[in-house]
Order: C-alpha cells, then sequence, then structure tokens
C-alpha cells in the first residue's frame, strides 16, 4: 500500500449571509371579528349549522358580540375632519 500523501481539496458549504425570514405575526383586529360575527349571522339565517350545534354557535356569536360592544365603548370617538 502506499501512503497518498497528496493535499485533498476540501469544500467548504456556502455560509447564509442573511437571516431566515420570519412569517408575518398572525393578527386578528376588530374588523376581523366584526366580519366573523357577520359571517355566523349569513350562515345561521341560511341554515349551515345543525341543531346540535346551535348552542355553541350562539354562545360564541354573543360572546363575540359582547366583546365588540365593549371595544366600540372604550374606543374614543373620532370627530370627522372638515375642511
Amino acid at each position: 500500500m502506499a501512503n497518498d500523501t497528496t493535499p485533498k481539496e476540501t469544500v467548504e458549504a456556502p455560509v447564509a449571509t442573511e437571516a431566515p425570514a420570519t412569517p408575518p405575526a398572525a393578527e386578528l383586529t376588530v374588523q376581523d371579528l366584526t366580519a366573523i360575527k357577520q359571517i355566523i349571522d349569513v350562515a345561521s339565517s341560511r341554515g349551515a349549522f345543525k341543531a346540535n350545534e346551535m348552542a355553541i354557535v350562539g354562545q360564541t356569536y354573543n360572546k363575540l358580540e359582547s366583546f365588540l360592544g365593549a371595544v366600540s365603548e372604550s374606543k374614543p370617538q373620532e370627530e370627522p375632519k372638515g375642511e
């Protein structure tokens, strides 16, 4: 057996210079909650829920309606900007 003393080439992996992109944080706005309330209204009026599902749908709807009412009361009313 012969000793091979020739230097072997090494290949280095490329180094990432930028941090990996992080997905944007999930946000749920008051407008989103208002849209959800409207969706529940439409779905229930069209008979999308079975009878055994109505209780949880109604409870969720009532909680959502109360939350949106509290938010609208606590939010200071903005006066329209006139010329």
